[in-house]
């Protein structure tokens, strides 16, 4: 069985770390290098960067940038925002990136979640899907950091990613992004009944037990979370020991 892992995420906004309510990322939360420094103290399984206005401003990820950071930090890392052609998965990869998420470019151009699979390995390509729901109960999935509406249902972009060669899908309910009031679990059960690769669970966490609901009840592989750690004094060390003490097996 795969260990679970927890996994902060970084928002970055304007040459500064920021986190909102419902992607609205108003709120400025410190520095990218201290925020990385912290984390490397805290035993985190893994790390996630998002340049939340690259695909929204039609640009390129800061490769020099993440160059920069990604020698202060010593766990995986993975990077998303403005990834739009094979060139820059590449470029990504060589500055230090282990991962790379795909989020408007795994709607607009899926053939770069095969093209980039098969270059460089389903291992290090994510999928990263945000969703919103609607009153009739139905979700839809947006783009361009929540803002655009794509027509497209969560649970068969996560299939078609599935076929394409993603090897891992990150599932974000717009709705809960920031809220801390627990993870859409109807959402995340839906996506990891139908894909058989892992599952990551974002948006909502505010606890320990809403990282423990994600795994047991809708059967998630990981769990990401920022306002949890940006907000209150809880820590992702802290969170793994609650895990195991529940009998969900981490890394320690």
């Amino acid at each position: 069985m795969l260990k679970r892992r927890i996994m902060p995420t970084l928002l970055y906004k304007d040459t500064t770390l920021v986190k909102g309510i419902c992607f609205d990322s108003w709120r400025r939360v410190g520095s990218l290098i201290q925020a990385i420094k912290v984390y490397n103290m805290r035993e985190v399984d893994e790390l996630v960067f998002f340049d939340i206005t690259a695909s929204k401003e039609n640009r390129t990820p800061d490769f020099a940038l993440i160059d920069d950071f990604a020698d202060e930090c010593f766990m995986p890392l993975t990077v998303g925002g403005g990834i739009k052609t094979l060139e820059d998965i590449k470029n990504l990869l060589s500055v230090g990136a282990d991962k790379i998420c795909l989020n408007t470019s795994a709607v607009y151009n899926p053939s770069l979640i095969f093209s980039g699979a098969d270059k460089f390995g389903s291992q290090c390509i994510v999928v990263s899907i945000d969703a919103k729901k609607h009153p009739d109960g139905n979700y839809e999935v947006y783009t361009h950091s929540g803002t655009n509406p794509t027509g497209k249902e969560p649970v068969e972009l996560a299939k078609e990613a599935e076929r394409m060669g993603a090897g891992e899908i990150m599932i974000t309910s717009v709705d809960r992004d920031g809220t801390m009031l627990g993870y859409d679990l109807e959402l995340i059960k839906a996506i990891s009944s139908n894909v058989s690769i892992p599952v990551i669970a974002s948006g909502g966490a505010g606890c320990y037990e809403h990282m423990l609901e994600a795994i047991t009840i809708a059967k998630a592989d990981a769990v990401a979370a920022a306002s949890i750690f940006h907000f209150t004094q809880q820590t992702p060390k802290e969170a793994k020991e609650f895990l195991k003490n529940n009998n969900i097996s981490v890394r320690l």
